[in-house]
């Protein structure tokens, strides 16, 4: 089966981590056909496991070969397909759209969040199949205070985000 893992705090606060050594790693781990999606820790491949043993499979090989905590997100080619497909916001060259990818349920703590966040003007959410899609003002994102929510420690092994452009490039290259 194909699948996505997706890491969460790749390249960004000091953990710096080359993509052709990650997908290494992930070779290393048995996973076949594999290959990175941009720089920001989209991993693609196969495998005959299912995704709660990929995750620890892969969360231990991770942690291992580049020293810190890792928390990554497996999600199937079909599963990859609704978060592109569900996407409730019209584009918009002026804002950016990001879709969580999580535990279940961490969409509605991402919208209480939210909720009790204040907004710039054009800053929304929604929840599409159990997924938390985010619109906000390119150069809001890290700035809103919702933003903020995102580096919540409390928070940093229930979920990360994507672009939504991300998940098309996923799509792309799992074939």
């Amino acid at each position: 089966m194909k699948y996505c893992a997706f890491l969460r705090g790749v390249n960004v606060k000091g953990t710096n981590m080359k993509m052709a050594e990650v997908c290494r790693v992930f070779r290393g781990a048995g996973m076949e056909e594999v290959s990175s999606v941009l720089a920001s820790g989209n991993i693609v491949f196969s495998s005959d496991k299912n995704a709660t043993e990929l995750k620890v499979i892969l969360e231990k090989a991770m942690s291992e070969h580049f020293s810190y905590e890792a928390f990554l997100f497996v999600k199937s080619q079909e599963e990859t397909e609704i978060f592109w497909n569900g996407n409730p916001f019209v584009k918009n060259e002026d804002l950016h759209i990001y879709a969580f990818v999580g535990v279940p349920g961490v969409e509605h703590i991402l919208m209480e969040e939210f909720e009790k966040a204040s907004k710039t003007e054009n800053e929304r959410a929604e929840i599409v199949n159990n997924i938390f899609y985010w619109q906000v003002p390119k150069g809001n994102t890290l700035d809103s205070t919702f933003g903020k929510v995102l580096g919540k420690k409390s928070l940093k092994d229930r979920f990360t985000s994507r672009n939504i452009n991300t998940f098309e490039k996923i799509l792309k290259k799992i074939g």
